[in-house]
């Protein structure tokens, strides 16, 4: 990869992190309400995929897609005026925290029904075959999903009709608050998936350089063959599962560990050992990212509520 696409990464990923620190502290203001499902430690899983891929591939997520979003391209102002039900937002402020959706950017979703994004991945695998296309579907999901019927399903009818998606299991090791070997009898998600007859991996998902590289095979390998692949990031959330939830499941020792691993600070190293760029770039980054996050909040606030006529515009049944 280019110097600049190095340094990019690390922007996007500072962007995700100090983007959903300031949308945790205005949900403790009051100033979002509903659900928060926050993406702090998992920044190098969305950063390493979507800067893998081409503008016109699709991307699906879940309910925790902001950090998603944001790698995809997404205005910050737009993402945060949505999370406080702005009309300016990028679901004009119906969508909130778990539906972000922006066709333009072939996002086409976040979903809060537990592995709902993955049949209609499964489609859009089916519509880019029908239209005789080469791009790809990247359809994030966490490890809660794979013990619903959609998993299996979707995952089987992929394998079977050779769409072109990309599976990306983000297991943060949590289900809400249930450990994943405690509900599953196979605690490696991605052999669940080796039994549709589809290419697996296990990557570490708290270092971008090793995301980025899987991302990169698997889009080449599936772009070129037009079949389904899986793939496990191993990856840890240092929130609770909502901003509901006080995560007192967890350890002390172990949320420690984990931020030992923290990806920012690893792959900012990373950048100044290898002369790649210096401590002073990355921390003119870093300020650059505060005020963008300033100026999103601001955007957010001064933004008008939608008007309730707009209640019946964009819906359908």
């Amino acid at each position: 990869m280019e110097k600049n696409e190095l340094i990019d990464m690390y922007r996007q990923m500072v962007l995700i992190r100090k983007f959903e620190d300031s949308a945790g502290e205005m949900y403790k203001r009051g100033k979002i309400g509903g659900f928060l499902h926050l993406y702090i430690g998992q920044e190098a899983v969305a950063v390493g995929f979507i800067s893998a891929i081409r503008p016109d591939d699709y991307v699906i997520g879940a309910y925790r897609e902001h950090g998603q979003a944001l790698a995809r391209g997404m205005e910050p102002g737009r993402v945060m005026a949505e999370l406080f039900g702005k009309r300016t937002g990028v679901s004009k402020g119906k969508g909130g925290s778990m539906h972000m959706f922006d066709v333009e950017k072939h996002f086409m979703g976040g979903h809060g029904i537990v592995g709902g994004g993955m049949p209609l991945a499964a489609g859009m695998g089916f519509a880019i075959n029908y239209r005789e296309t080469d791009q790809v579907v990247i359809c994030f999901f966490g490890d809660g999903a794979v013990n619903e019927g959609a998993f299996h399903e979707s995952l089987n009818i992929a394998s079977l009709w050779r769409l072109p998606v990309i599976y990306v299991c983000e297991n943060n090791l949590y289900g809400m608050g249930t450990a994943f070997e405690r509900v599953s009898s196979i605690p490696q998600a991605f052999r669940r998936a080796q039994c549709y007859d589809m290419e697996v991996e296990s990557v570490d998902g708290m270092d971008v350089l090793a995301v980025r590289e899987a991302a990169d095979r698997a889009v080449r390998l599936t772009r070129r063959d037009r079949t389904p692949r899986f793939i496990e990031a191993i990856t840890y959330r240092y929130r609770g599962h909502s901003m509901a939830d006080p995560g007192a499941y967890r350890t002390k020792e172990e949320i420690r560990e984990w931020e030992q691993r923290d990806p920012i600070p690893k792959y900012r190293h990373y950048l100044i050992d290898q002369h790649i760029a210096t401590e002073q770039e990355l921390n003119d980054i870093d300020s650059e990212i505060d005020k963008i996050v300033e100026d999103a909040v601001q955007f957010a606030e001064e933004s008008p509520e939608p008007a309730p006529e707009e209640l019946f515009e964009d819906v359908y049944a």
